[in-house]
């Protein structure tokens, strides 16, 4: 079964080395990696030079041919994908639109890796409205690809409970190695008997991840300590929640709800322990992590020295 792998990002890495892995496990079936879809190498770090994606780097190593139009919108684009001739189109945070003309190209079908117990979160940034909206778990799901955005039926699901202490990192991580694995086994499926079972989307269940803004960043402290807390770790780690201190914009990196009860002004800072604790519009916040302008993550215990808070002290 020939395959074409198309993803970008760091999410995406597990998927395309467990069908690597799977590519050379001849007894269990026989998938080839016929060409990797990634986005143009792009301008990162302090130099901006070029970098290649994750996916792009594990690519190469494996010596797998790799395409990074800019659209695939494009005739000549649409021709070469063709010219592979591929079975089945697997995308994971690929990034860029897929046309109808290239869906139709596969036929034994297209199928996505989606952060998010669909109808859920549909969108860019499932994982992280998850947290902020305060959902008991999360997960992933294997779908078919259609025009419409993340609507396809659903083949197979994973899920697990979101924690008080889960980030979007720590999520993200689990959600990508468990979604690898159930591509991996749909993959061996469809091999096996040619079309995948899958169950429509319940339209009436949607909700839509939007795209993280800017200016979600700053905290409210006016809000409640719950609510800070999921702000923080659902930006953790990007954009990271943020907060002014003595007149400089710092970031919160890591936070939960104290389990000290307290009242005070807004964000002033409650008690300095091994974590700092600042009062919020309902409940205490204990921040774990932090960092000034310029620097790196601290440690709380680390900011109290190094910025030599006291108790009193506020974050607005």
């Amino acid at each position: 079964m020939k395959i074409i792998f198309a993803g970008t990002p760091e999410f995406a890495v597990p998927a395309l080395q467990g069908l690597i892995n799977q590519s050379r496990q001849k007894s269990n079936g026989s998938f080839e990696i016929v060409q990797v879809l990634t986005q143009p190498d792009r301008p990162a770090g302090r130099g901006m030079q070029l970098k290649a994606s994750p996916i792009k780097q594990l690519a190469l190593q494996h010596s797998l041919q790799v395409f990074q139009p800019e659209s695939l919108k494009p005739e000549e684009v649409q021709t070469e994908i063709a010219a592979a001739q591929a079975d089945v189109l697997i995308v994971a945070a690929y990034g860029l639109i897929i046309p109808t003309a290239v869906l139709n190209m596969f036929p034994k079908g297209c199928y996505n890796i989606h952060g998010s117990l669909l109808p859920r979160w549909r969108g860019a940034a499932p994982i992280h409205r998850a947290i902020l909206a305060g959902d008991a778990e999360t997960g992933v799901t294997i779908m078919e690809v259609v025009p419409k955005l993340d609507a396809g039926a659903m083949v197979s699901k994973w899920a697990t409970p979101i924690q008080p202490t889960d980030t979007t990192q720590t999520l993200h991580d689990a959600i990508a190695s468990e979604g690898a694995k159930l591509m991996v086994a749909a993959m061996q499926a469809l091999e096996t008997t040619g079309e995948l079972a899958a169950e429509p989307q319940d339209e009436s269940l949607v909700t839509y991840a939007h795209k993280l803004e800017k200016s979600e960043c700053p905290i409210d402290w006016t809000k409640s300590a719950l609510e800070i807390s999921r702000q923080v770790r659902a930006f953790n780690p990007f954009p990271v929640a943020t907060t002014q201190f003595r007149g400089e914009t710092i970031k919160i990196w890591f936070a939960t709800v104290s389990a000290q009860n307290g009242t005070g002004k807004a964000g002033k800072i409650t008690a300095l322990e091994a974590n700092i604790h600042a009062a919020c519009g309902q409940g205490i916040l204990e921040i774990h992590e932090l960092q000034m302008p310029g620097g790196k993550r601290q440690t709380a215990t680390q900011f109290m020295q190094g910025q030599h808070l006291k108790i009193g002290d506020t974050f607005a």
